[in-house]
């Protein structure tokens, strides 16, 4: 008969899913206590800064236990399902850690004593559906004096601190920056009274559950008097709960608002905007719809716009470049990774077309419309919003003529693409009702001058007014 024991319990921790994230939300569980696994079948779909990404197991057994809850961020490199692989028959039914089952005493059976030691088992891989060479439930050292007793469970009991396992509380759910919140302000979470949903504590249950904690401390230390200022105080801001909604800063959101601070506030943004006659643009889209080389693939003004820039950057080249602040040099690229901007239900995602300046029309056209479908799916890899140096953000699908875009980092330049409208127009002396666009274009100014953004813009109006000059500049 087989017993399931510790050591062949397996913990899969939360790898890397791209390049140097840190943490992870689990968007949803395909599995639950009880079920069968197989090597490769996928477990769960998690969301990173980047894109959502499904993982799969890289070993066959039974689910023991789902250390956390949809929804659940969690630091990459932290367990979150065990698996019994000794293929004995899975559980009768989840329930919480039976630490009173199992004595204190038992000594390991033979099977567990040939079960390998996870000590050393190495750094957690970065590739999705991979685990760790050698898996054990040993957790991270704690701090506390460390005792011989044997483990409660397989399940992970991050609450423990060498206090044995007698009494085990669950693990009071909330995010890493309320757990950092909470452990700078000395808050104990497991006395805090959770608000959020699920029952996950919040940053406002941390502040709530400090503010008791203060008012005793405060007569205990004198504090100096306060030295008077002829400023006035400023207010703290005052919040209407029972009529609002609060959506926590997380995934793409999360990571667009932190790469547009950085870059607003490193790079030193310059737009300069024109308006431009593309009415033999539309012309010429119209007529691609009816080229049989460009039959079934996206063909809009996008695709022209995209190739207008392309030939205004194959002209000026050094607008295609970066700022290497930690060696202070400019990075000149001698190719294009085109970025799209695209509005996706996870938020802003900029995608880019590797090499898009080795492409012909079709070919462009072909790899926007994959991109565009892609992001809009939520199927967007890490790996496609890596290495982009130049992007186009496409505000006229909203009506919007203009806007000054921020630039994605990293990159030296970014155009805002217009409403084309129609528009009274001064055409070969006279005035006509002509299809108008504006364009803005932000620029890095630490390696773009005013010249050289000015000749970008310049020339990709100058395409968009002429489409032919796409022959001869080509």
């Amino acid at each position: 008969m087989t017993t399931m024991t510790e050591a062949s319990v397996r913990e899969f921790k939360m790898p890397d899913v791209g390049e140097g994230l840190t943490e992870a939300e689990i968007l949803k569980w395909y599995v639950q206590p009880g079920d069968t696994v197989t090597d490769g079948q996928v477990v769960c779909e998690v969301e990173t800064a980047k894109a959502a990404v499904e993982l799969p197991i890289p070993y066959d057994g039974v689910v023991r236990e789902l250390h956390f809850p949809e929804g659940t961020t969690v630091d990459v490199g932290t367990p979150i399902i065990a698996v019994d692989v000794s293929g004995g028959a899975a559980p009768a039914a989840p329930t919480a850690p039976a630490t009173a089952a199992a004595p204190a005493e038992r000594k390991p059976e033979p099977a567990e004593a040939e079960q390998p030691k996870a000590e050393g088992s190495g750094r957690q891989p970065v590739l999705v559906g991979y685990g760790v060479a050698a898996s054990s439930t040993k957790r991270r050292p704690r701090k506390g004096p460390e005792t011989a007793a044997p483990q409660a469970s397989a399940e992970v009991q991050p609450e423990l601190n060498g206090h044995g396992t007698a009494a085990v509380k669950p693990r009071p759910l909330a995010k890493p920056p309320v757990r950092k919140l909470a452990k700078d302000l000395g808050v104990d979470l497991a006395t805090v009274i959770p608000s959020g949903p699920d029952g996950i504590i919040t940053r406002e249950d941390v502040h709530a559950a400090a503010v008791p904690a203060a008012a005793v401390a405060e007569p205990v230390t004198a504090a100096p008097a306060p030295v008077p200022t002829p400023e006035a105080p400023v207010a703290a801001p005052t919040y209407d709960s029972a009529r609002e909604t609060r959506v926590p800063v997380k995934g793409v959101r999360k990571a667009t608002a932190q790469a547009m601070v950085g870059s607003a506030f490193t790079a030193p943004h310059v737009t300069e905007f024109v308006t431009v006659d593309v009415t033999r643009t539309m012309k010429l889209v119209e007529e691609l719809k009816q080229d049989k080389d460009m039959q079934g693939l996206r063909v809009n003004p996008l695709l022209l716009v995209a190739k207008a820039l392309l030939v205004a950057i194959r002209r000026n080249p050094e607008i295609n470049a970066s700022w290497d602040e930690a060696n202070q040099e400019i990075v000149l690229k001698h190719y294009v990774n085109l970025g799209i901007a695209a509005a996706t239900p996870r938020g802003l995602l900029v995608p880019n077309i590797k090499d898009a300046h080795a492409k012909t029309l079709p070919e462009l056209a072909e790899a926007l419309g994959e991109l565009v479908s892609t992001a809009r799916e939520g199927k967007t890899s890490p790996a496609a919003m890596q290495g982009g140096t130049v992007t186009i953000t496409n505000v006229g699908v909203f009506g919007i003529d203009t806007g000054t875009p921020i630039l994605n980092p990293g990159e030296s330049a970014i155009l805002a693409v217009g409403a084309i409208k129609l528009q009274p127009w001064v055409h070969k002396g006279k005035v006509k009702p002509r299809q108008v666009m504006t364009l803005a274009l932000s620029f890095d100014h630490r390696l773009v001058d005013g010249e050289l953004g000015s000749k970008v813009l310049a020339d990709v109006a100058a395409v968009l007014e002429q489409p032919k000059r796409l022959m001869t500049w080509v």
